[in-house]
């Protein structure tokens, strides 16, 4: 299944698994389990987690952004610098951390626990399709310096 290694944009990918979601939660919903909470709970957990999941994508865009190197996902031997700082120094990934928080957040909004089973599917198949060949790349074109970030710093959180 390598021919799904880096070709569907990661933002895309987000917005199949919202529509996943979106698309089955009430589906099955007499067959599963909601979340029994209050609404103005759930929505104010799903503004929050959003807003963090906002916060956190653009952290790394923007540490991107100031190190002059590719943001597309689909690339990565155009990276043309290690970034190290920012959020770099939390995880490794967080744009796609803020995209995961987004979909969490989604799910809240949903009252779903089918749409909150998305979750782990999503990071399942970013590990293995996005984030496992761009760790590749960065370790060709990155060496030891990137063997040490890979050390000290988490993929997820």
């Amino acid at each position: 299944m390598s021919f799904l290694e880096l070709k569907i944009p990661p933002l895309l990918l987000v917005l199949l698994f919202a529509l996943g979601m979106w698309l089955l939660a009430p589906l099955t919903a007499p067959f599963s389990v909601q979340l029994a909470l209050p609404a103005l709970y759930t929505t104010v957990l799903a503004l929050c987690l959003a807003m963090t999941g906002i916060a956190v994508a653009l952290a790394g865009v923007l540490a991107f952004r100031r190190a002059k190197t590719t943001v597309d996902p689909r690339v990565p031997q155009q990276s043309s610098s290690l970034v190290l700082v920012g959020i770099y120094r939390y995880s490794r990934n967080p744009m796609y951390l803020g995209f995961l928080l987004l979909l969490a957040a989604f799910a809240c909004y949903l009252q779903s626990l089918l749409a909150l089973a998305f979750l782990p599917l999503f990071v399942l198949y970013l590990n293995q399709f996005q984030i496992k060949p761009e760790e590749r790349f960065l370790q060709q074109k990155f060496g030891k310096d990137y063997q040490v970030y890979l050390h000290n710093v988490r993929r997820w959180l």
